[in-house]
């Protein structure tokens, strides 16, 4: 069986603003060395991540009619990733992310538009049966679609996919019964070290992925610089971060979930390589300027893999 990939989320450009030397402060004009329109959101980032590891994957989301939405189909076709799913409707304005990009992290300001306009009535769910995975991201900011998630997980879930999802950051700090109901129908949670310990309401990663692991079949939690951890029923494992010169950690995370969905699901690997694989994809992301730009090829993460001690 083909091991397609459905990715169901939401999309936007990337304003990156690169070389800033301080954070921005109100009445005070900075200077920046970098500026560059790239394909921005997580679920974007991902999908074109996972393509260009070389599984087939298919885009489902919303876009205007609009220079900006015209980018972002362009670049997801760039890299084979289907678009006949993404719906362009030219009442609403593409989303944009500002992202101020430093060394090891970065601030940003979203225009949502049709990020938040993407519903239900806009997802083909004739053809969740074509594929083997879903994956789904950024719960908090497709707010027409968000209550929609458990059941589209589940759908997928009953017709045999299995399923992932990437959360984000709930900026309410609520992390509502929606997030919890979906937790049922996941196979793979991903999450940074913030939002594990915020969802299962503990200080510690680790606790908290034991926590959250007796909902979901593996949480596996991102923790940057301090590489990554997974949990299961058979416990917790860790996996160190590769030493690499940080430039821009934008589409890292995302490269990170990709690469673990590339061998994991795709490749059927074990959780351990796909852990120790994620995490040169997150790595190799993060030495290179912007998010779908960052992403390795499969020879690539290859390559990187053997020079390591």
């Amino acid at each position: 069986m083909s091991k397609k990939v459905l990715v169901i989320g939401e999309l936007n450009v990337d304003l990156i603003v690169s070389g800033l030397p301080t954070l921005p402060a109100l009445g005070r004009e900075l200077t920046c060395t970098g500026l560059s329109r790239a394909l921005g959101s997580s679920s974007a980032i991902f999908s074109r991540a996972l393509a260009g590891l070389g599984a087939q994957v298919d885009f489902m989301g919303k876009v205007g009619d609009d220079d900006n939405g015209h980018f972002m189909l362009a670049q997801l076709q760039e890299v084979g990733i289907g678009t006949q799913g993404v719906v362009v409707d030219p009442a609403v304005q593409t989303g944009v992310t500002i992202s101020l990009t430093y060394p090891h992290e970065k601030a940003q300001v979203t225009f949502l538009g049709s990020i938040a306009d993407y519903c239900l009535d806009d997802v083909n769910l004739d053809a969740l049966g074509e594929y083997a995975h879903l994956h789904m991201a950024s719960m908090y900011l497709q707010t027409g679609l968000q209550s929609a998630f458990p059941d589209l997980l589940r759908r997928a879930k009953e017709l045999g996919l299995t399923t992932s999802l990437d959360p984000g950051w709930d900026p309410k700090e609520q992390w509502n019964s929606v997030l919890l109901e979906a937790l049922s129908a996941l196979d793979i949670l991903f999450v940074n070290e913030h939002e594990v310990k915020a969802i299962a309401k503990s200080e510690s990663v680790s606790r908290a992925a034991i926590a959250l692991a007796q909902q979901v079949d593996l949480v596996i939690a991102k923790l940057g610089p301090e590489g990554a951890l997974m949990a299961d029923q058979g416990g917790v494992l860790k996996s160190p971060a590769f030493p690499v010169q940080v430039v821009d950690t934008t589409g890292a995370g995302d490269s990170f979930n990709a690469g673990f969905i590339y061998k994991y699901i795709v490749e059927g690997g074990s959780k351990s390589q796909a852990l120790r694989f994620a995490n040169a994809c997150g790595a190799i992301a993060a030495t290179r300027v912007g998010g779908a730009s960052s992403v390795p090829s499969a020879a690539e993460v290859g390559t990187f893999l053997t020079q390591q001690v």
